[in-house]
């Protein structure tokens, strides 16, 4: 978190409609700077001047479809680290054919999704209901399965969370329930793995630095429920914003809950 504020990395969102606000105010409030633009006339020298670049499919159109080809090729030309957020990848043929292509075209650094898309993505059993999704499987086991068939960092998000490169592979355990009544917590998460990822140090793992993203920003989530537990999931939201500005390094030390598995 602190090498990500000194650092304040430029990512380039191309994201849904849904979330875009939400997006940009909590890469702000963890010191990062968000831009968010589709434009085909624009992404690709966008791409290339970013410090990182988040795909999110949540609300995927044809345009925005070209718009992640034309800006991953560019970022991939440019060493530009790309995080890939394949929401309700498996809900639609549609939707799995794109992301599938999407991935096969551009190279991708990490992949955070639930578990119902990251098995999907793959080709297993997956329930998804709409753009929620879960899996049968340990959240554990379809990291490391999912890391090893795609070839990158799988972040499995859930009650529990994992991250696993398909050697290494973590286990999360903060975070709080509310997260899932926000609509664009983890969107917004996928944007703050790839702030995370471009503000590593050389000599440290993308699948360390993704387990340090996602457990300090359970740990918010779980500073902002102990705020607004007696108000609601609106003051939550607030609360988590703040929640994610206010946290260090200081703060959460001691206080993540990360187990290698």
């Amino acid at each position: 978190m602190d090498r990500v504020r000194r650092k304040n990395p430029l990512i380039h969102c191309i994201t849904n409609d849904v979330v875009t606000n939400f997006t940009a105010n909590g890469l702000l409030a963890v010191g990062a700077a968000p831009v968010m633009t589709a434009n085909h006339e624009e992404v690709a020298e966008m791409a290339q001047t970013a410090d990182g670049l988040l795909l999110n499919t949540g609300t995927l159109t044809p345009y925005q479809h070209e718009a992640m080809r034309i800006a991953g090729r560019a970022a991939n030309e440019h060493q530009t680290p790309v995080v890939l957020d394949p929401v309700a990848v498996g809900a639609t043929s549609y939707r799995t054919r794109v992301v599938r292509e999407i991935f096969d075209e551009v190279k991708v650094d990490a992949i955070r999704g639930n578990g119902g898309e990251i098995a999907a993505l793959i080709g297993m059993q997956a329930d998804m209901h709409g753009v929620e999704g879960k899996s049968d499987m340990l959240p554990e086991t379809l990291a490391k399965e999912a890391a090893n068939v795609l070839e990158t960092v799988v972040c499995v998000t859930g009650e529990v969370d994992a991250v696993s490169d398909g050697e290494r592979t973590f286990l999360i355990k903060n975070g709080h329930a509310w997260l899932s009544r926000v609509v664009g917590t983890g969107c917004l998460l996928g944007a703050i793995v790839s702030a995370y990822i471009v503000s590593k140090e050389n000599n440290e793992d993308t699948v360390r630095t993704a387990t340090d993203a996602l457990a300090q920003y359970g740990l918010a989530a779980e500073d902002a429920f102990a705020c607004s537990k007696t108000y609601g999931i609106g003051t939550f939201q607030q609360h988590f914003l703040d929640a994610l500005g206010l946290l260090n390094d200081d703060h959460s030390y001691g206080k993540t809950n990360v187990q290698e598995v």
